[in-house]
């Protein structure tokens, strides 16, 4: 299998019941599938040079676009306690798995709260969301 495979797997149950639709799967520098649903987008990546995997959530507003990890949003979310509850590494098949599917439960838990507009723009700037403004406006 390979890292399209992979996510598409660890993502099918929780996509579906969150109604997301994708995955969009780019293999530019860094290999991605994103999964999009409630005005976020949810974009998992694998570095193998780092042997790492990672999930961040971007979200549009009117002026700016935010980004920010999975792990850093559950936390804000009070969905997780502290850090170190979910795994980044891919150095093999196992650890790709154990990893997704971790990175995919923290989407199934955070996703709620970024459903709701009047509650999703906060929470991404609580969770310290990287900020750059929209090149569309």
């Amino acid at each position: 299998m390979n890292f399209f495979d992979e996510v598409r797997e660890a993502c099918a149950d929780m996509a579906d019941d969150l109604k997301l639709t994708g995955p969009q799967e780019r293999d530019l520098i860094l290999p991605s599938s994103s999964y999009k649903g409630a005005g976020v987008e949810y974009r998992f990546r694998i570095d193998g040079s780092e042997g790492s995997v990672d999930c961040t959530v971007e979200m549009q507003t009117e002026t700016v676009t935010l980004i920010v990890d999975i792990e850093s949003l559950a936390i804000a979310a009070g969905v997780v306690e502290k850090r170190g509850g979910v795994s980044y590494s891919a150095r093999n098949l196992n650890q790709l798995r154990k990893s997704l599917q971790g990175q995919a439960e923290y989407v199934r838990r955070v996703h709620p709260f970024l459903a709701d507009p009047a509650t999703a723009e906060n929470l991404m700037r609580q969770a310290d969301a990287r900020e750059w403004p929209r090149r569309d406006t």
